[in-house]
């Protein structure tokens, strides 16, 4: 019996570390595309007018020696031992700290938070504590919460990483793919190589974006063999360069060499720095891309096949660069020089599949940051399609698509040089590592409870060395570092006047809000005919009775039998259980039959489509109205001094819907199912409840106008608002509110679920915002 307890453990045992290799051979063609194609320009990039290649190899050594210590500090050191340790939920990326973050204190972004989110089962992942740390944790966040203007700075820092990883997804094809055509350079003449490789190299870029609402999910089985392959082509590449050219290449590896460089190049070893830097690109999608694959998947494939491949491909370069110090053609130092004639064609094709392979993942990744940002209400909504209904991560955003070809055709024609690429690469992708630093602070501090001791020497020792290649690239602005920061400006600027607006907005519904008096002064009829149906009035108020009401029933002499105000909210974390995703209480007394439902979402979560959301919106007011009374444990409850409670309900009673003749029809009931009125050839909807409850007389009846009002049908009334800046406010804030936000409300997106809502079952209500 122990022996067969033991070999069940160890197929257990087998069948995980599978899956574990799997997931880390997966990784490779989502994960590490874009690091593994830095070969092709750091050595080009590095050698570009700021230092030259003497007899004496030191600039060689020193070059080779800056590239195996950023390797082994930033990717290796700084990203899997510590950062992916930092996920919230599974997710990683730079709003998902900023999330994290915001969950362990009270300065989040969300006006709309409630005690009610903070029970959430996913809402707080466990901490890690340590002795002493505590104490720090108070301090930090009793500063953040009591000063509005460090808040500010921590959205800001949020903000700036995204626009920064949003200027990669532009800059990292342009350069990937462009550096992989280069090849090119050495089968003709300098005077014709430049008019073939710019024409080719957007042809591939056309094709990249073109391709990209198919999914990655149609081509994904063939990333990692890609990725793999070209592993392999520079690991043997890397291994005949040392062993045929400098065997004692390895001897760079000794940090004196570093010295030695700067020491010998002075100002323009500094300046080349921002070269050496492009060897840790794509180095945050191992944390960016963590919701994807398991941690220790993304350690293994990176600490087995990725670095000592990368680090083959270096030597190899160095070794060759030791032995030839006189190119023969006028074009710069780059990857194919070092490969041998005979497969230098081959290797040029592997190294194309591999750049758009990479640049696929980023541009993935790009889409996958700014869908985090618009549910969090920091981006303008943009029309999200789901590529893959198995991987749940795989998206299209088809506005941002084309932005992002644009402005990469844009790029590449403008600059057509590696170097300028090189250069606004290096800034945007040491401006998102310093902002993973600073927070990775305050996750330290506040999430693991560890002494800002501690968290000061990550910070200083990271960030001393971040900052070096950061000045490095910063130096370089007239040189093609310009374009990243200018990109970010209007990213930051589109970022902040949207999230401006929505808290406007938001707290001019707060403060306008109708009282509950004036909706009990009406009467169980509301003042005029309750016609047949359901009424979804959508608020972004999570409490209260919103002015669109008040508005729409002044104005028009009828109301629907049942009125839901429906609010639709983001939550600061990845995913949320969809047994605590609605909140549902009651406005006013029970004969009024107003309910209130609080949909909560995700960041990372689907919403559904419009008859999966309406049956589910159903089913959870049913259940409410089921339970009513009776607290079961797990429920949680939230007052408000304007609504009753509000309650945790799960989609326990289920509807189905079938269509029946009229002889068919059964009569009324005496089992659990509560039957709705048949009329031919409208389906009926019954309600499957659980066995073990019974269903009082009151509830029934209640059940029974719902069902009643299901049949009939509902219809939407959404608000559609303009806002307008008060008078005598400054200038700024009436050119944020009267422009910037009109312009980016008219031209965004709707609400998600009211994308495929027939127009006749939709009513706009027009408000005029003064705020």
């Amino acid at each position: 019996m122990d022996l067969e307890r033991g070999q069940r453990s160890r197929t257990i045992k087998k069948q995980s570390w599978r899956s574990v290799l799997m997931l880390a051979y997966q990784s490779l063609g989502v994960v590490y595309g874009d690091l593994s194609t830095s070969p092709l320009y750091v050595y080009k990039s590095t050698f570009a007018d700021d230092i030259e290649h003497t007899e004496s190899n030191d600039e060689i050594y020193g070059v080779l020696s800056f590239v195996f210590w950023t390797l082994t500090l930033i990717p290796l050191l700084k990203y899997v031992f510590v950062v992916l340790r930092a996920d919230d939920n599974g997710e990683g990326g730079t709003f998902a700290l900023y999330s994290l973050l915001c969950r362990h204190g009270s300065f989040g972004f969300l006006p709309s938070g409630q005690l009610a989110d903070v029970e959430l089962s996913a809402y707080k992942k466990k901490d890690s504590t340590a002795s002493g740390g505590g104490a720090a944790a108070s301090i930090v966040k009793r500063l953040l919460e009591k000063h509005h203007a460090l808040q500010l700075m921590l959205l800001i820092l949020a903000l700036i990483g995204t626009c920064m990883v949003i200027a990669d997804g532009i800059l990292t094809p342009a350069i990937s793919v462009f550096s992989a055509v280069s090849g090119l350079e050495l089968a003709m003449s300098k005077e014709h190589h430049k008019y073939v490789e710019v024409p080719i190299a957007c042809l591939i870029l056309v094709c990249l974006f073109a391709l990209q609402h198919y999914g990655t999910h149609r081509l994904g089985f063939l990333f990692a063999p890609i990725v793999m392959l070209w592993l392999l082509c520079i690991s043997v590449i890397g291994v005949y360069n040392i062993f045929y050219w400098n065997p004692r290449v390895y001897r760079a590896f000794s940090p004196f060499y570093m010295y030695n460089f700067l020491k010998k190049t002075q100002r323009g070893g500094w300046m080349s720095l921002g070269g050496i830097l492009l060897c840790i690109t794509g180095s945050e999608a191992m944390f960016a891309d963590l919701g994807h694959f398991s941690p220790l998947s993304i350690k293994i494939a990176f600490t087995s096949v990725v670095y000592p491949s990368l680090l083959l491909a270096y030597m190899g370069q160095a070794a060759y660069l030791s032995q030839h110090h006189i190119i023969q053609t006028d074009y710069r130092i780059g990857f194919y020089v070092s490969v041998p004639e005979r497969i230098r064609w081959p290797v040029m094709a592997i190294a194309i599949l591999a750049a758009v392979v990479g640049s696929q993942a980023v541009i993935t990744g790009t889409f996958s940051i700014i869908k985090q940002c618009s549910a969090l209400g920091c981006f303008p909504r943009v029309k999200i399609v789901h590529t893959s209904s198995k991987i749940h991560g795989q998206i299209y955003i088809p506005e941002i698509n084309w932005i992002l070809m644009t402005l990469c055709l844009a790029v590449t024609v403008g600059f057509r040089d590696t170097k300028l690429l090189g250069n606004a690469s290096g800034l945007a992708v040491m401006s998102v590592m310093l902002v993973t630093t600073c927070l990775m602070f305050l996750v330290i501090v506040l999430c693991w409870h560890q002494s800002i001791f501690l968290a000061a020497c990550f910070i200083l020792f990271f960030g001393s060395i971040e900052a070096l290649y950061f000045s490095a690239s910063l130096i370089k602005f007239l040189e093609g570092a310009w374009f990243p920061l200018a990109l970010c400006i209007v990213f930051m600027i589109i970022m902040y006047i949207w999230h401006y607006g929505t808290i406007k907005k938001y707290e001019f519904d707060v403060e306008n809000k109708v009282s509950i008096n004036w909706l009990l002064s009406l009467g169980p009829t509301l003042g005029f005919v309750r016609v047949r149906g359901i009424g979804l009035i959508h608020t972004e108020l999570v409490s209260g009775i919103p002015a669109i009401f008040s508005h729409f029933v002044t104005n028009l002499p009828a109301f629907h039998q049942v009125v839901v105000f429906l609010c639709i909210k983001s939550v600061p974390m990845p995913y949320v259980d969809p047994q605590e995703r609605f909140l549902v209480g009651r406005v006013g007394p029970k004969e009024y039959r107003l309910y209130r439902v609080i949909v909560r979402y995700g960041y990372q979560d689907i919403q559904k489509d419009d008859l999966e959301f309406e049956r589910d919106l159903v089913c959870s007011i049913a259940e409410f109205i089921r339970s009513e009374g009776s607290k079961p444990s797990g429920l949680a409850e939230e007052t408000d001094k304007d609504d009753g409670q509000m309650t945790v309900v799960g989609t326990g009673l289920r509807i189905r819907e079938e269509k029946v003749e009229a002889e068919d029809a059964p009569g009324p009931s005496a089992s659990r199912e509560i039957l709705s009125p048949v009329i031919v050839p409208k389906k009926q909807v019954r309600f499957l409840l659980p066995r073990s409850p019974k269903i009082k007389e009151e509830a029934k009846e209640e059940l029974q106008e719902l069902l009643e009002a299901r049949e009939a049908g509902m219809a939407f009334i959404l608000g559609h608002e303009y806002m307008r800046a008060k008078s005598g406010s400054s200038l700024i804030k009436r050119l944020a509110i009267d422009l910037g936000y009109e312009f980016l409300r008219r031209n965004c997106r709707g609400h998600m679920y009211a994308f495929s809502i027939p127009h006749a079952s939709t009513l706009e209500v027009a408000m005029v915002y003064h705020v």
